[in-house]
């Protein structure tokens, strides 16, 4: 199944046309908004377009004349400019680039700059001592460190800026490079939410075709203005930062998750893109204002006359709930949901009040999008359709029509980095095999029902995808989050148990039932999940339930890990 174009879009081969060309065409253009704090004070930089080039360029021929020509550079830090020129300069210079997760554990993060054999990192200044450590421990290949901002004992990003501009008057090595976009150019670490991380090679090829794909589905326009919430060291951060600068947005920073409504009324969000828990966050916190004012039922009837309008298309919902709309900023008409998959109610109820929510599906090694809803193409519970240069079968379907989805086109990876093993068996014949399952039903919408490493098997053979209870638990207003797993059974050691541990909300908790101990707790939330069970078929139904306050163990990009909190659980079960 293939898919069709949206909007028109002028197609580049590598990273360095698209930044040359957005540098041109929207020259005078905001780029980036920075906001400098100090205490009480506060800022804002605005960087055009035209600035944007030339820092990049300063800075990349400052990385040239470090030696890192033909080099691989390593960046790690929060969101912010710095990461976002590193990162370009690097692609620019055809250096390859090894984006971090700056949450890494000291052993991780060692690891990761063994494993990929990094000549020289860029950090943030809050990384420091685990820097100093690896400078120290000498396990690594790397020769320069490089700060983001000025600290004593390390080179300073500013630094090499400058000394690469004032190299750019009589030495254009950096700005002559020619791009050779079908090598690799980006080595990026897979979350590892159940196996050892994956070093993903991609090219600049794969990337530059999936900003095209992206930008020929959703309705990005130079007027956004987008917040940068998804960490740029994931494949979706790092891919829509450069579609933004290809699309001639202006760019902000979040402040942290804390802030997000502060930031939207800050810097006037039109779009964003983010992984479901962010969605959720925002939604859940509207809901919350409006039922403490009590017209949840006015706003529900609204809805109600407002999606009847709509079939006669009559569009008034931004004008119905402007309040509501205005509490996140008056301007936010579009947001992109990708990474795990959503629940179709929160979606709906997002494009009910008139902010469009798009769900989009894919993983790193497709650069990362394959399939994504559209103006045209939009059904709740499913992701969309596939992206106009990709193609999608279903295969090894049982019964129901379920098998594993594979993809082909231009933004498949490489391969994986030094594990050639594991690239067979994902990479076939040009296909690359997702181990997601799902369907694609008569409308041609594709539906993930989970992953097939996560999928329980029962000793009948019905199959149960997590995923698919989750999302239903966690509608239950004192649940904050869930994660459904098998065990075996007392009464018959072949058989599986489903059972739940589901992580109460502790706000919803302190503002409703304050007085309640955790047993009793225990006992309202399992009534609740025996009344869910009604709904499911009898071999869906969980048996069992763990309550607790604790967060589940996750990446930084918000995938539960899975094999890790089962761990956890039988820890816990041996020593009860």
């Amino acid at each position: 199944m293939k898919g069709k174009k949206k909007f028109e879009a002028e197609e580049f081969n590598n990273i360095k046309e698209i930044i040359y060309n957005s540098a041109k065409k929207y020259k005078d253009k905001i780029a980036f908004t920075i906001k400098h704090q100090e205490k009480k004070k506060v800022e804002y930089e605005n960087v055009t377009y035209e600035r944007l080039l030339d820092d990049i360029n300063a800075f990349g021929a400052g990385l040239f004349k470090l030696g890192a020509k033909g080099k691989r550079v390593a960046i790690i830090g929060k969101n912010r400019y710095e990461w976002a020129v590193t990162y370009l300069a690097n692609l620019l210079g055809g250096i390859v680039a090894v984006p971090l997760d700056k949450d890494l554990q000291y052993e991780e993060l060692e690891s990761s700059l063994i494993r990929s054999k990094a000549d020289m990192i860029v950090f943030d200044e809050k990384l420091v001592d685990k820097m100093e450590q690896i400078r120290e421990n000498n396990n690594t290949n790397l020769k320069e460190f490089i700060c983001m901002s000025k600290v004593d004992g390390f080179k300073s990003f500013t630094e090499i800026m400058e000394q690469g501009s004032k190299e750019l008057k009589s030495n254009k090595e950096y700005l002559e490079v020619k791009i050779d976009e079908n090598v690799m150019n980006i080595l990026l670490f897979t979350s590892g939410t159940t196996s050892k991380s994956k070093a993903v090679m991609l090219s600049q090829k794969n990337i530059a075709s999936n900003i095209y794909a992206m930008q020929c589905c959703e309705d990005i326009r130079s007027t956004d203005v987008n917040i940068a919430f998804l960490p740029f060291h994931h494949i979706f951060g790092s891919t829509c930062i450069i579609m933004m600068i290809a699309s001639g947005v202006k760019t902000a920073f979040p402040d942290g998750l804390r802030y997000i409504k502060q930031n939207l009324n800050e810097y006037k969000v039109t779009l964003f893109v983010g992984v479901p828990v962010l969605t959720e966050a925002i939604y859940k916190t509207i809901m919350k204002e409006i039922d403490k004012q009590g017209k949840t039922k006015l706003i529900n009837t609204a809805i109600k006359i407002s999606n009847f309008l709509l079939k006669l298309h009559i569009d008034i919902r931004r004008k119905l709930f402007k309040q509501v709309i205005d509490a996140l900023g008056g301007e936010l008409r579009f947001v992109i949901s990708g990474g795990a998959p959503a629940d179709p109610i929160i979606s709906k109820g997002f494009n009910d009040l008139g902010i469009k929510v798009v769900q989009g599906y894919g993983l790193t090694e497709t650069s990362p999008v394959i399939a994504a809803e559209d103006d045209v193409h939009m059904k709740n519970g499913t992701v969309g359709v596939p992206m106009t240069n990709v193609t999608i079968e279903i295969v090894n379907k049982d019964n129901n029509g379920i098998g594993e989805i594979r993809a082909k086109g231009p933004n498949v990876m490489l391969g994986y980095y030094e594990m050639p093993e594991e690239t067979e068996e994902v990479l076939k014949d040009g296909w690359f095999y997702t181990g997601d399952l799902g369907y694609i039903d008569k409308e041609g919408y594709i539906v993930i029902t989970g992953r097939s490493k996560n999928m329980i098997v029962l000793k009948n053979g019905k199959k149960i995808f997590p995923e698919e209870l989750e999302t239903i638990v966690n509608r239950l207003e004192l649940v904050a989050e869930s994660m459904v797993f098998g065990l075996p059974d007392d009464r018959d050691k072949n058989d599986i148990k489903l059972s739940v541990k589901v992580v109460y909300d502790k706000e919803i908790v302190k503002e409703k039932y304050p007085e309640k101990t955790e047993e009793e707790l225990h006992k309202i939330i399992w009534e609740q999940i025996k009344e869910l069970n009604k709904g499911f078929p009898r071999y869906k139904h969980i048996q069992n339930m763990i309550l607790t306050g604790e967060e589940l163990i996750k990446t930084t990009t918000k995938k539960v890990k899975r094999q890790d909190n089962l761990k956890l659980i039988l820890e816990k079960e041996k020593q009860a």
